[in-house]
């Protein structure tokens, strides 16, 4: 990196040499360019020497190999330039932040491209059959000052860290299914949980943190896979058989419900039109009911009229109203000829005579 930044201050100088070559100055200018460079060059060379940048996404520790303090520091160096001495007093080892991932599998293709990886996961089930299984472990390093100081720097972590650890955990914890069992997604989910607890049993005390570990596939020997999977289409007949019997029998009650309930629709129907036919009958009934009351109170009112009309009449100067209507039927008389003697004589002049006649007065005025 040194070299390459040497290089290019080099060149971009041979730049400037070429643009002031025919200037008058060109001899001090020169000297001033060799100079600068030769200036530009021991600060490179410092830089160097003195410095390292730890990048963002990795952990600095420091290797100390003279003085009080000598061997591997605890303090933890992030993102930044850190003062180291030169000529191997002191050395900067960096390991990465971020999440690591192993790839347990037989298909490099198809793992992630700056995963490290190695074999499948050979696994015998509990029946006795092999396995094997590609996995996906997803961890970091919690502890680098551990990680540096019980693994080792640089990519120990992984060689001597998670990959030895890997396979032994997955096989304890996996192996406990049987061969069916690893078609079992929330099984096999929870043996992968065990196997995760296992491996940060044993790594977390060297500073690595297992965060996932992922079953992605597994593959049995053909002929084990050819006889599960005819088993599990057997099984599939008979579930879809069993399932067929249900559906049949849930239609037949389906069916006898429906009849059922089409059965009181038309009772409750035939009901309700009774009901209607019944309130009609009560309504006519009650109709006439009140029209006959109503009709017998307007003959009782008019017999109640006439008979207080006739007791009007029969009251004091009703002799006397009789008079006179009968003398207003008199008015339009021009000639009465009637006997004027005797028992049955009318005298239109007597007026307590003609009231006797008309038996409107018994003997005499009263």
């Amino acid at each position: 990196m040194a070299d390459r930044r040497t290089d290019q201050i080099a060149v971009f100088v041979n730049n400037l040499k070429g643009q002031f070559i025919s200037s008058p100055f060109a001899s001090r200018l020169s000297r001033g360019l060799n100079i600068l460079i030769a200036g530009l060059i021991i600060v490179i060379i410092c830089y160097n020497l003195f410095f390292v940048y730890v990048q963002p996404d990795e952990y600095g520790i420091k290797v100390v190999r003279v003085g009080m303090n000598r061997g591997v520091q605890k303090e933890i160096y992030h993102a930044g330039l850190t003062f180291v001495l030169p000529f191997g007093l002191e050395q900067m080892f960096r390991l990465p932040k971020g999440i690591q991932v192993l790839e347990l599998t037989n298909f490099s293709e198809t793992a992630a491209v700056s995963a490290r990886k190695d074999r499948a996961a050979h696994i015998q089930t509990s029946d006795g059959f092999f396995v094997d299984v590609d996995v996906s472990i997803l961890y970091r390093i919690s502890d680098p000052y551990l990680v540096f100081t019980t693994i080792g720097p640089g990519t120990l972590f992984e060689d001597n860290g998670i990959i030895p650890k890997a396979e032994p955990a997955l096989k304890e914890s996996l192996g406990e299914l049987t061969t069916e069992e690893f078609y079992n997604s929330p099984l096999r989910v929870q043996k992968a949980e065990k196997a995760k607890e296992k491996l940060n049993g044993e790594l977390k005390v060297k500073g690595i943190a297992v965060d996932q570990v992922l079953v992605r596939y597994f593959i049995y020997s053909p002929e084990i896979q050819k006889n599960i999977e005819a088993k599990k289409l057997q099984d599939q007949m008979v579930f879809t058989n069993q399932a067929a019997a249900r559906a049949a029998r849930e239609e037949a009650e389906l069916k006898k419900i429906v009849q059922e309930g089409m059965v009181i629709a038309a009772v409750e129907i035939e009901n309700g039109k009774a009901y209607v036919t019944r309130r009609i009958a009560e309504k006519d009934l009650y109709a006439r009911r009140i029209k006959a009351d109503a009709d017998l109170q307007v003959k009782l009112a008019e017999a109640e009229k006439v008979r207080l009309k006739n007791e009007a009449l029969k009251g004091i100067g009703s002799d006397r109203m009789v008079a006179l209507k009968m003398a207003d039927a008199y008015k339009g008389l021009d000639i009465i000829i009637l006997p004027s003697d005797g028992p049955s004589g009318v005298n239109p002049l007597n007026l307590d005579n003609t009231l006797q006649l008309f038996d409107v007065r018994k003997g005499g005025r009263q």
